[in-house]
C-alpha cells in the first residue's frame, strides 16, 4: 500500500491538521503566528474553504494518517484579484524530506489551473530554503522580499514572495467578484 492524495474534510482531518498547524507555529517560522490555534478556529477555516470552492488536499499513509496538506484562498480582497491565489503546504514533521511536498504542489498547480487562476503566489520565511527550492522546481519566481515586517522567536523576519503564472484563465473578465 502507498500513500494516496485526499480530500480533507472537517471531519476526517480537522484535528490532524490543527496539529500539524501547531507544531508549524510552535517551532517554526512556516507561521507568522504565535499561540496555537484552538480546533474552534478549524471551523471557520474550512468554511471558507468550502464557500469560496478552495480545495484543502491532503495526503495520508497507509495507516490512514495526514501527513501532509495544502490549500490556497484568496490573495487580496478586492475583485481585480479575483484570478489570483495564495496557497501553502505543510507536511508533518516526521515526513518531511520525502517528497510529499512535491505531490501537494503538484496537485494545488493543478487544482488552481483547474478552477481558472492565473497567478499562485507563495509567502515563505526568506530563511525557509526548504520551501523555496520546492516552489523554484516548480517554476515559481522571486517577485520580492518585504524586509522586517515579521516578528517571532526574537528577531526580525522577512517574507520572499514566490510567484507561478498558469495560462489559465482562456476568457478572464471584469464581471462579478
Amino acid at each position: 500500500m502507498t500513500d494516496r492524495i485526499v480530500l480533507c474534510t472537517f471531519d476526517s482531518h480537522a484535528e490532524s491538521i490543527l496539529n500539524i498547524f501547531n507544531e508549524a507555529i510552535i517551532n517554526s517560522t512556516a507561521l507568522y503566528d504565535y499561540k496555537e490555534r484552538d480546533k474552534d478556529s478549524m471551523v471557520g477555516w474550512f468554511e471558507t474553504k468550502q464557500a469560496k470552492g478552495y480545495p484543502v488536499i491532503g495526503i495520508e499513509n497507509p495507516a490512514g494518517t495526514l501527513i501532509g496538506f495544502g490549500s490556497y484562498g484568496s490573495f487580496r480582497a478586492w475583485p481585480a484579484y479575483k484570478y489570483t491565489i495564495e496557497h501553502s503546504i505543510y507536511v508533518h514533521k516526521d515526513f518531511r524530506g520525502r517528497g510529499i511536498g512535491k505531490i501537494l504542489m503538484r496537485e494545488l498547480i493543478n487544482k488552481a489551473a483547474e478552477n481558472d487562476f492565473h497567478a499562485m503566489i507563495g509567502g515563505i520565511d526568506a530563511t525557509n530554503i526548504g520551501s523555496i527550492r520546492l516552489h523554484e522546481k516548480f517554476g515559481f519566481r522571486h517577485v520580492g522580499t518585504l524586509p522586517q515586517v515579521g516578528f517571532k522567536f526574537g528577531r526580525w523576519l522577512d517574507l520572499a514572495f514566490y510567484q507561478l503564472i498558469l495560462n489559465t484563465p482562456a476568457l478572464p473578465n471584469e464581471d462579478g467578484e
